[in-house]
């Protein structure tokens, strides 16, 4: 029972991140000026343009990492990293996605520590 577990909270803080990609990219792409106005939102919070593509791909990147448990200790900790950028970065203007992002955070670092699950691509023997 505990694998199933921790398949759930690898695929559910996955989707975290994906569904954040999802999102991002319908807004963009939903509006001829998405792009410019995703990076006008992240100057809002003192980011330069370019976190706007880096966002986006550690996202991703890492997102589609954890669904499927590739390299997931070290997905889990590049996530967290990000995770806890988010909470400071965002959690001066919105203090409740700072509580949000720390929770994420903890649940990375402990997907970090415990890397091995169930059902991912890391456990296929070679």
């Amino acid at each position: 029972m505990q694998s199933y577990q921790t398949v759930i909270a690898r695929v559910l803080l996955a989707s975290v991140f994906l569904g954040l990609v999802l999102l991002r990219l319908s807004s963009i792409t939903s509006n001829p000026d998405g792009y410019l106005q995703y990076q006008m939102t992240l100057g809002q919070f003192g980011l330069p343009g370019i976190f706007a593509p880096l966002l986006i791909l550690v996202q991703l990147v890492g997102g589609i990492a954890l669904l499927v448990g590739f390299k997931t200790k070290i997905a889990a900790r590049v996530l967290a990293v990000l995770a806890l950028f988010l909470a400071f970065v965002l959690g001066r203007m919105f203090p409740e996605v700072f509580f949000l992002y720390l929770g994420i955070a903890g649940g990375m670092l402990l997907l970090g520590a415990y890397p091995q699950t169930a059902f991912s691509v890391d456990n296929i023997k070679k």
